[in-house]
């Protein structure tokens, strides 16, 4: 018997682009079944890690985004606590669990590096017999919903994507709020991907870069 898949869409927000000297703020997770049933959240936030810094101009930008950081600062975990308490619910989800983020080599880099960390284990496979939590290499949405929607035109690195398809969820740099919307995404190009008539949406009005 084939078993489900699971898509664990995650979005995080950080106080500077270097995993060797900043730290991951929060995060959160969206499992979107592969009928496109979202069925399960996980939120986070966690400590700044020891002996690292915040970078300046994103410490500049965040505070231009007030409530945002209140969401991504608010009664922090150790990181410890929190990736463990990470990778034992990713594997409660009993069949194949993917990880797609938008866009995916952000994401995945800082979560992969914390698991690591912090939980003994890796989104992504590697030649150590090591716990692994997840079962493939990714999904950047990004490239997944120019390859449904676009495949015969040229690449384009942002397309437009109208404001319902992200589930009508605000993007607002909360963590939990653009993962929703991108899991909203994802169930909408799963959907469009198993029909006989892609779109293009490039006509389409209202839309969220």
């Amino acid at each position: 018997m084939t078993k489900a898949a699971y898509y664990f869409v995650t979005d995080i927000e950080l106080d500077g682009p270097s995993t060797f000297e900043n730290s991951m703020l929060s995060f959160a997770t969206v499992v979107v079944h592969d009928d496109g049933e979202i069925c399960g959240e996980f939120e986070a936030v966690l400590e700044p890690l020891p002996n690292h810094t915040q970078e300046k101009t994103t410490m500049d930008w965040w505070k231009t985004q007030q409530e945002a950081w209140k969401a991504a600062t608010l009664n922090p975990e150790p990181a410890t606590t929190v990736m463990e308490r990470f990778a034992d619910w990713v594997e409660t989800f009993d069949g194949v669990r993917s990880f797609p983020a938008r866009p995916l080599m952000l994401d995945s880099l800082w979560i992969d590096n914390y698991l690591q960390k912090f939980a003994a284990t890796r989104i992504f496979g590697s030649p150590f017999p090591e716990r692994q939590i997840f079962h493939t290499f990714g999904l950047d949405i990004s490239t997944y919903m120019h390859g449904v929607l676009n495949h015969s035109k040229p690449f384009r690195k942002q397309m437009p994507i109208p404001q319902n398809w992200l589930g009508e969820h605000e993007h607002t740099h909360r963590a939990i709020d653009d993962a929703r919307g991108y899991a909203n995404l994802l169930a909408k190009l799963i959907a469009i991907a198993g029909s006989e008539s892609p779109l293009d949406i490039s006509p389409y009005k209202g839309e969220h870069r």
